[in-house]
């Protein structure tokens, strides 16, 4: 177990989840103490201890200087930067280890390197500034900005001022994956109440369809779970419902994570193709048997295929498939496998995840029985076979996000062949467009365009987001759907 004790509360988030990237087998548990002598101080398991104190913001980075790179690195930045920064190499200097996103513990790396073109910085100024403000290796600063130039590009085609996103979420999944901490639930639990469900998100989506009828929609993204876990016919009444209440005129993208092979058939991709959706999801995870018995997705590997070639069959077109690398008791051998299946089916796009384990997730990181840094070199050893195997397939990475509690401290890339892309992808990381969420923990993001005052800056910035969040309970949704509706009616389009 490690500890943390932080003098401010304001700089408990960072120092948390840096040493969890150090340390992601560890418990880490932390308190604040307001009246301690230190700014930070972290006590490791073999009883070392890391004391971050005497840093004097207002002259040089520290008092006493520790490390050479680090003046330049934090000049005119503020404390809990330099407490970061300070943590970080102690842990380098403790554990012999790099990080390969350094100091970053946002999920949204490219929105730097976006911002940083929006001003018109070129990619050889950009590169160094990134490995030094926040030491990211060069490789992953490289793939920032590749990333968020690419971004930009398909980005045109979206009207950011009058558009907006439709994302429509279905919580049920043939049973719950135990990397998983979605709120979804197995659809066996919750039989008696899908239509309940259904009801309730109907409702909703009427709503929405009302309030949005002057704005022009652009991309609709219906997730979950698994959307295919609900038959034919309630898929029917729910794109029915799409159908009727939202106009298609300004419409690019119609995605349905279908996920689970079991969950596709023949009648279920007829109803999808009748309403149009242009992009399908069919996502493997893996593509080793052992690997699927072991987290709990009760198909098998030969269904993948099957459902895949069936999509190509009736039509569809641009097809994504999902990776999980570093799943329990894979290596780099059983990837490679997996990535000659999946070059042999040929996807339109191929999203890479890295493992991340969250609390509510039902796998713990003990349960990969290995240290951090046999996952690190197998994560860095997947990754970069990923990354290969997509080229390959004349893909290149489009979108990029990180998650909190990854394995490795690495990241989830999406790559696509070209015209390709997911544009909603694009858009949830990088927030450029509002995202108005229906379901049982869907969270709609309105993108405001008006001058609001910086703290401690006399500077005013023009964009900022109004997070709306609906209860995460599948039967709480359904119970209390009129004050989800409520919530959104304060900032629907203000």
């Amino acid at each position: 177990m490690i500890q943390i004790i932080c003098k401010s509360e304001a700089y408990t988030y960072n120092v948390y989840h840096i040493v969890k990237a150090f340390f992601p087998s560890e418990e880490v548990i932390g308190r604040v103490e307001e009246k301690a002598s230190h700014y930070v101080m972290v006590q490791l398991p073999d009883a070392e201890e890391i004391v971050i104190g005497n840093i004097d913001k207002n002259t040089e980075v520290f008092s006493k200087p520790v490390y050479e790179e680090l003046p330049q690195a934090g000049e005119g930045k503020d404390l809990k930067y330099r407490i970061d920064v300070r943590l970080y190499h102690e842990l380098k200097r403790i554990t012999g280890r790099t990080l390969a996103w350094g100091i970053l513990t946002g999920v949204r790396p490219t929105k730097i390197a976006m911002e940083k073109a929006e001003e018109g910085w070129t990619k050889e100024q950009f590169v160094p500034w990134f490995q030094q403000d926040c030491l990211v290796s060069r490789k992953k600063a490289e793939l920032s900005w590749e990333i968020a130039r690419r971004e930009q590009a398909l980005l045109q085609s979206l009207d950011c001022e009058e558009g907006y996103s439709l994302y429509i979420g279905i919580p049920f999944c043939p049973t719950v994956c135990t990397y998983c901490s979605f709120s979804s639930g197995a659809l066996a639990d919750w039989a008696d109440r899908v239509e309940d469900y259904l009801a309730a998100l109907t409702k909703e989506l009427i709503y929405i369809a009302e309030k949005s009828v002057k704005k022009r929609l652009n991309t609709i993204y219906i997730g979950g779970g698994t959307p295919t876990t609900l038959t034919a016919s309630q898929l029917e009444r729910l794109l029915e419902c799409i159908d009727t209440h939202f106009s298609r005129e300004y419409l690019l993208e119609y995605t349905v994570e279908a996920g689970r092979p079991d969950s596709i058939t023949i009648d279920k991709l007829e109803v999808l193709r009748k309403h149009g959706i242009t992009r399908l999801s069919v996502n493997p995870q893996s593509m080793q048997q052992k690997t699927l018995d072991t987290i709990g997705r009760k198909h098998r590997v030969e269904e993948v295929p099957e459902a895949f070639c069936l999509a190509r069959r009736m039509g569809f077109d641009n097809i994504n498939m999902d990776l999980i690398a570093g799943l329990p008791g894979e290596d780099a051998k059983d990837m490679e496998d997996t990535l000659r299946q999946i070059r042999e089916l040929s996807p339109d796009s191929l999203t890479v995840h890295s493992l991340a384990i969250k609390r509510a997730a039902k796998m713990e990181w003990a349960d990969l029985k290995t240290d951090a840094d046999k996952i690190s070199r197998t994560l860095s050893e997947m990754i970069r076979m990923s990354s290969d195997a997509a080229s390959q397939m004349g893909m290149t990475p489009y979108y990029l996000y990180r998650q909190k509690n990854i394995a490795g401290n690495f990241e989830n890339v999406g790559y696509a062949k070209v015209d390709k892309a997911g544009i909603y992808n694009i858009l949830i990381m990088e927030e450029k467009q509002s995202i108005i969420a229906a379901g049982a923990g869907a969270s709609t993001k309105i993108v405001l365009k008006e001058p609001i005052p910086v703290p401690g800056s006399k500077k005013r910035k023009m964009t900022h987001l109004i997070r709306v969040e609906n209860v995460k309970a599948i039967d709480a949704y359904i119970d209390r759907i009129d004050e989800m509706i409520e919530r959104k009616g304060e900032w629907l389009w203000r």
